[in-house]
């Protein structure tokens, strides 16, 4: 067995003791992938895609409300004029600006992506949390980064 796979039986024990779905269901599916010997075709897809593909997905569970009538202009309008709609969508933009910085930094650095993989599969197992971790989280990391590298200009 290899250690990838001990690995994921790990994080499927979490999952199951965690009684969090999400990861439940990840790991469960990758195992398949493997163990059915797709791995070689899928696994690439996934990780050159996959974010591109959760980030669809998530959009569209977003959508949903307005395209079924739950909301519309009368509910955005009456939104706006409340102080904490207008924190919402000033937090919507930052937060999507900083994530398309993390983008990038996922690529491009496969030291920091597993630790933004690790912390996620923490925070999702111990924590409740949701897996877009590595996303936000790349785009955090790569924002600080750029701020200690600006003030370590100053120290020398």
């Amino acid at each position: 067995m290899s250690h990838g796979t001990i690995f994921m039986l790990v994080l499927l024990a979490i999952g199951i003791f965690a009684k969090n779905s999400s990861l439940i269901i990840a790991v469960a599916f990758l195992l398949v992938i493997q163990w059915i010997d797709l791995g070689e075709k899928v696994f690439p897809f996934l990780q050159q895609k996959g974010i591109q593909i959760g980030v669809t997905i998530i959009t569209i569970a977003v959508l949903v409300p307005i395209v079924t009538g739950e909301i519309g202009f009368r509910e955005l309008q009456g939104a706006l004029k409340s102080s904490y709609a207008w924190i919402a969508l000033a937090s919507g933009v930052l937060v999507a600006v900083i994530a398309s910085s993390g983008i990038e930094l996922l690529k491009s650095d496969p030291h920091i992506t597993a630790a933004l993989v690790f912390g996620t599969i923490l925070a999702v197992a111990l924590f409740n949390g949701v897996a877009v971790g590595p996303l936000i989280g790349a785009g955090i990391a790569y924002l600080a980064m750029k701020v200690v590298a600006f003030f370590s200009s100053f120290i020398g």
